[in-house]
């Protein structure tokens, strides 16, 4: 019997299986004659708590030579019916770290308590999670290049001994316990990995690296994500969603429900080519997947600082943005299209950001006369 879903100090618990469970196939096929959504789903569907995610590794698509690894690394835990050793998880936003975490405990029944690093504010903060936490439960920690020194101190103890030292009293008369934990496993998310610090990553027994989706794995979600929202959608039309959808699967899926709104107040039976690329047109989403706010960052290094180079913080104040979120959410698409380059003295616009953007500039040149 699947255990009540449970609140824990910190941050999020979840029990195996008590995720949402994943209905429809993964065929885009579902629609039925009752239009491209079934009337009684119709709000269902677009409620938050109405899950796309997997819950197994069989489910999860793409990645494969990372999830041929990790299955073994599981299976071997559980047949030494051991906890598996702390998972670092690497990559940019969407790609499906969050995911994984709550797949490896589903594969290893057990439970997950969820947090990220900046909700971590004071050492009993963690206190008070590891010491709930039980046998071989996983501990999910998001965006844990953020975490507080202290933290982070505390957190060395508690992955290699599997025990936590806490001082107790003030002054003179203060003195340190020590408490034993039960042996967890940490799973450890971060878009930089070259700002967690050595010592934690040391401490990391899997490291496992996401890189940006395929275009047939891109195609695959797309289908599968089709079939748990009930929508048809025609081969063409899963294509070009995939590819524009930048190789992540979290644009890819909210790409999907948008294209199901156009679809559904147009009176489509299904999502076709057409409806995809109107809609795409009217989100301003062209054939690489880039957003107006991509062809904006291209366009000030072309024309503004002539192809480059320019630094990082000019160029965020030349379009608006952090300097953050420029470097983890723009920046990594861009230079994987190949569009952008970083060098030493800062960012250069690539040749096919100069055709693709249609300029009428050269690179390092000034506008072509024809």
């Amino acid at each position: 019997m699947e255990k009540a879903e449970t609140g824990r100090a910190g941050g999020n618990s979840f029990s195996p299986g008590s995720g949402l469970p994943v209905q429809g196939g993964a065929s885009g096929e579902g629609a039925g004659g009752s239009g491209i959504v079934r009337p009684e789903r119709r709000f269902q569907d677009d409620d938050r708590d109405f899950s796309l995610r997997p819950r197994k590794l069989g489910e999860f698509l793409g990645q494969d030579s990372m999830k041929k690894n990790l299955s073994v690394f599981i299976a071997a835990a559980r047949e030494r019916n051991e906890s598996l050793d702390h998972l670092f998880l690497i990559g940019p936003p969407g790609l499906g770290k969050t995911t994984l975490a709550q797949v490896v405990a589903n594969e290893l029944g057990t439970d997950m308590t969820m947090t990220s690093a900046p909700a971590l504010d004071k050492p009993k903060d963690l206190v008070g999670i590891l010491t709930k936490l039980k046998e071989k439960d996983v501990f999910f920690i998001d965006e844990i290049h953020r975490l507080k020194p202290v933290i982070e101190e505390m957190l060395y103890i508690a992955m290699e001994d599997y025990e936590l030292d806490w001082v107790i009293g003030q002054g003179p008369g203060a003195r340190t316990l020590r408490i034993a934990i039960p042996r967890f496993t940490l799973v450890g998310a971060t878009t930089k990995a070259g700002n967690v610090a050595s010592p934690l990553v040391s401490r990391f027994g899997i490291s496992c690296r996401f890189s940006f989706y395929g275009q047939a794995d891109m195609e695959a979600i797309v289908r599968r994500s089709a079939g748990i929202l009930r929508v048809s959608i025609d081969g063409e039309a899963a294509s070009l969603l995939a590819v524009s959808s930048r190789g992540t699967p979290r644009v890819a899926n909210r790409l999907l429900r948008r294209m199901r709104d156009f679809a559904q107040v147009e009176k489509a039976p299904s999502i076709t080519h057409a409806v995809v690329k109107e809609g795409l047109r009217r989100l301003e989403i062209d054939s690489l997947g880039l957003e107006k706010h991509d062809r904006e960052i291209l366009a000030v290094i072309i024309n503004r600082f002539n192809g480059g180079p320019v630094g990082a913080e000019t160029l965020a104040i030349s379009v608006g943005e952090a300097v953050d979120t420029l470097e983890d959410y723009y920046e990594p698409y861009l230079i994987q299209s190949g569009l952008l380059q970083r060098t030493p003295r800062g960012r250069v616009a690539s040749s096919l950001a100069y055709k693709h953007l249609q300029s009428g500039r050269t690179p390092g040149g000034e506008a072509s006369l024809f």
